[in-house]
């Protein structure tokens, strides 16, 4: 199974002893969030120069506050310093971020991935654009080459996930089931990447996890450390296609044998990729990286 291992802090140096660590276990990909800490693509840089052939992944870097060709800029950037360690994961965040904290509109977000999308890949792949959208606009091409990075949409909607398939290399996804992976997110856009004619697209998933010998305590904690998910539109309706309540029933939660099992369904299910997310007290993150260092050996 391909296993990757989320991470997050605040500090550099922990961070770099972090991806050590990730590397030392196995794992072939660290993931790191973009949402209210460092910047994840400077923190990345760091990583990749003291870590070599650690692959390293955003997920996701929101949209909206930065410009397709400015984002663009710093992954080429980085993947030109990791030799193409780079995967690029970008989502347009929530309405509630970006209208109530940024002040933007999050009007008719499909056309803002749209057009985004249209003035970032080609960037990405070393192209020139000449783009001009209702929104987004863009001409031009840089004077340095990358290798390629591929790009991962945070697509959970019909409407999204047929954008991403057409135009990106994947899906990264949070809060969501595997029975809603294999009947919603991977045949869509996997349909929606072979009309275009492109190849087999990715699909990430993304899940917390606790192993741990307190189930029901567990799924109480995933339920207040993660409650705020569950209230955000597009994860609910997430939750609600896999029939749960919110993110007590997501949470992959159980002995060793149970997680493992878990994480092979979500292989079953049409994933390509799964990241771990440990929580619980710091005897139960060990155990759930423990689980997740066998599951990765699968």
């Amino acid at each position: 199974m391909n296993i990757g291992i989320f991470t997050a802090s605040d500090d550099i140096d922990d961070l770099v002893a972090q991806a050590r660590q990730v590397a030392e276990d196995g794992f072939d990909t660290m993931w790191l969030p973009q949402i209210f800490g460092v910047d994840a693509l400077t923190a990345l840089a760091v990583v990749v120069r003291e870590v070599p052939d650690l692959k390293v992944g955003t997920a996701v870097i929101p949209t909206y506050p930065r410009h397709p060709a400015m984002l663009a800029a710093q992954a080429k950037t980085l993947s030109h310093i990791s030799g193409g360690r780079l995967i690029l994961g970008i989502g347009l965040s929530h309405q509630v971020v970006i209208e109530g904290m940024y002040g933007m509109s999050f009007d008719k977000p499909v056309r803002h991935m749209r057009e985004y999308l249209e003035i970032l890949v080609p960037l990405l792949a070393n192209e020139s654009v000449d783009a001009a959208g209702e929104v987004l606009t863009f001409r031009g091409a840089f004077m340095f080459e990358s290798p390629p990075t591929p790009v991962l949409v945070a697509a959970l909607g019909p409407a999204m996930l047929n954008t991403a398939g057409r135009m990106a290399d994947g899906t990264s996804t949070w809060m969501t089931g595997p029975n809603t992976i294999a009947s919603h997110v991977a045949p869509t856009i996997r349909a929606a990447a072979e009309q275009a004619g492109r190849p087999e697209p990715q699909v990430v998933v993304s899940i917390p996890v606790c192993v741990t010998d307190d189930p029901a305590g567990a799924r109480a904690r995933a339920g207040k450390e993660f409650e705020f998910y569950g209230a955000l539109p597009s994860y609910r309706a997430m939750m609600d296609r896999e029939g749960v309540e919110g993110p007590a029933d997501i949470a992959l939660v159980g002995s060793e044998e149970e997680v493992v099992d878990a994480i092979g369904g979500f292989f079953a299910a049409g994933a390509t990729m799964f990241n771990g997310v440990a929580y619980g007290s710091p005897d139960e993150q060990a155990a759930s990286r423990a689980a997740l260092i066998v599951a990765n050996g699968s």
